[in-house]
């Protein structure tokens, strides 16, 4: 206690600075760094989570990009099917016209022929009417100038 004593110091005062200064370390290490390391917890909890939204929201972008290209494909892929069904639907339907066309012109055909025949065969049996009438006639002629 003598070397306090030569130094100057009074070891009362001394004690009571060293309460004062534990008194002032416990109230700022309640009051200041407890609150304060609580917020800083809480924002590299709310940091850190984030984080991991922002990875699940773009590993969640890249599954619905990916989808939306297989849909893509899918669809381009149908459509694909179904311009192919649709030609194969206008070839049979151009064949069908065809032979249909062709199955009706040779309807046509027939009938006009038969038609014709038939003209022909009227006409010729007119003529023969007519050249058996006239053959009647010049006979008559001949017969009755032969009797005057």
């Amino acid at each position: 206690m003598e070397i306090f004593h030569a130094f100057g110091i009074e070891w009362r005062l001394l004690l009571i600075q060293v309460v004062n200064f534990g008194l002032l370390l416990i109230a700022l290490w309640y009051f200041l760094y407890g609150p304060l390391m609580r917020l800083l917890d809480e924002r590299r909890a709310k940091i850190e989570k984030g984080v991991t939204d922002a990875d699940r929201a773009a590993h969640n972008l890249s599954k619905a990009e990916e989808e939306r290209r297989s849909i893509v494909a899918a669809a381009a892929k149908e459509a694909d099917a179904m311009a192919e069904r649709a030609r194969k639907d206008a070839v049979t339907r151009e064949k069908q016209a065809a032979a249909d066309a062709d199955a009706k012109a040779a309807r046509i055909l027939a009938a006009a022929e038969t038609e014709s025949e038939e003209l022909r065969a009227r006409a010729l049996a007119g003529a023969k009417e007519e050249i058996a009438r006239l053959i009647v006639l010049g006979a008559e002629k001949a017969l009755s100038g032969q009797r005057k």
